[in-house]
C-alpha cells in the first residue's frame, strides 16, 4: 500500500474530520437520551432527515437561509422532544423493561419515515445555495464551506451540552439522573422532568445535523437508518454517557471512511465502519474516552 503524499492525507483527514462531525452530533443526542433512560433511540436518524427536509422546504417555500434557519430548526427540534417524550415514553419510561421503550423508538422510526415519504415523496432530495460549490482553504487545503459550517455547529452544539451539563443546575440534575436514577429521584429530582429535558435536547441536536445534512448531502427519507447506525457507532467509540466522547468517536469514524475509501475501496467502508465498532465493543466495551466499567 503506497504512502500518499502529506497534502493528500491532510485533505483525507480533513474531509473525514469534517464529515464524522456530523455523525458526532447526532452522538451527542443519542448520549443524552442513553443517559437518562438507558435508551437507544433509533428513530434519532429519521429526525435528522425529517429536519433536512424542513430545512428544505423553508428555503424553498419561504427564502430562509438554510443556516440562518438553525435556530428555529432547533427550538422546533426542543418542542417536538418534549412531546415525543411525554405522548410517547412517560409511560414506558416508568417500566423496568427497556424492550418497550425500543419497541417505540422502532415504530417511531418506520412512522416518521413514511409520513416523509407521503409528504415529500420516496424520491432524493436536497438544498442547493449559491455557496452549495464553494470552497474554504483550511492548513492550505480546500474544503467544502458547507461541511466547514456542519463542524462548526457540532462543536458549538457539543460545546453547549457540556457546558449545560457543567453550568447550570437542571443540567447537575441530568448528570445525576443518568448516573444513579434512584438516588437523583430520593434527592427530590423529577425522573420525567429530566427525561423530558433529555429528549428536548437530544431532538434539538438532530434538528441541528438535519441542517447540516441538508446543506451537505443528498437524502430521502429513508437515509435516517443509516444516520441511526453511524450514530450509534461514534457513540459506542466514543463511550457510552460521555458527550465529548461522542463528538470525537464521530470524527474517528468519518476518519475511518475516509481513509477506507482512498485506500481500499468505496464498498469497503461501512464493512469496515462495522468491523472496528465490534472490535472495540469487544476489546473496550466502555469507549475510547471512557473510563472502565467497574465490577459490583
Amino acid at each position: 500500500m503506497n504512502i500518499p503524499p502529506p497534502d493528500i492525507l491532510l485533505q483525507l483527514s480533513i474531509n473525514g474530520a469534517l464529515g464524522g462531525a456530523m455523525y458526532g452530533v447526532a452522538a451527542v443526542g443519542l448520549s443524552l437520551i442513553f443517559g437518562t433512560m438507558r435508551l437507544i433511540f433509533l428513530a434519532q436518524g429519521a429526525i435528522i432527515i425529517f429536519s433536512a427536509y424542513c430545512v428544505r422546504a423553508l428555503f424553498y417555500k419561504l427564502g430562509i437561509d438554510p443556516f440562518l434557519s438553525l435556530p428555529i430548526v432547533i427550538a422546533g427540534g426542543a418542542v417536538l422532544g418534549w412531546l415525543i417524550y411525554q405522548g410517547l415514553f412517560r409511560k414506558a419510561a416508568a417500566m423496568e423493561d427497556r424492550n418497550v421503550s425500543l419497541l417505540i423508538a422502532v415504530g417511531l422510526m418506520f412512522l416518521v419515515q413514511n409520513l416523509m415519504t407521503v409528504i415529500w415523496g420516496g424520491n432524493t432530495a436536497g438544498v442547493v445555495t449559491t455557496y452549495t460549490a464553494s470552497g474554504i482553504e483550511i492548513f492550505g487545503v480546500r474544503t467544502s464551506f458547507t461541511r466547514s459550517m456542519g463542524f462548526l455547529i457540532a462543536l458549538a452544539g457539543t460545546a453547549f451540552v457540556i457546558l449545560f451539563l457543567k453550568k447550570t443546575l437542571v443540567g447537575k440534575a441530568v448528570r445525576a439522573a443518568s448516573e444513579d436514577m434512584n438516588a437523583a429521584t430520593l434527592m427530590g429530582i423529577s425522573p420525567h422532568r429530566v427525561n423530558a429535558i433529555a429528549f428536548a435536547i437530544g431532538i434539538s441536536l438532530a434538528g441541528a445535523a438535519g441542517v447540516a445534512v441538508a446543506t451537505t448531502f443528498p437524502f430521502n427519507p429513508f437515509a435516517g437508518f443509516i444516520f441511526s447506525l453511524k450514530a450509534l457507532v461514534a457513540l459506542a467509540l466514543g463511550g457510552l454517557g460521555n458527550v465529548g466522547g461522542a463528538l470525537a468517536g464521530g470524527i474517528i469514524l468519518g476518519l475511518i471512511e475516509a481513509y477506507t475509501q482512498y485506500f481500499i475501496s468505496g464498498g469497503w467502508t461501512n464493512a469496515v465502519a462495522y468491523g472496528v465498532f465490534l472490535l472495540v465493543l469487544m476489546l473496550k466495551p466502555e469507549g475510547l474516552f471512557s473510563k472502565p466499567f467497574k465490577k459490583a
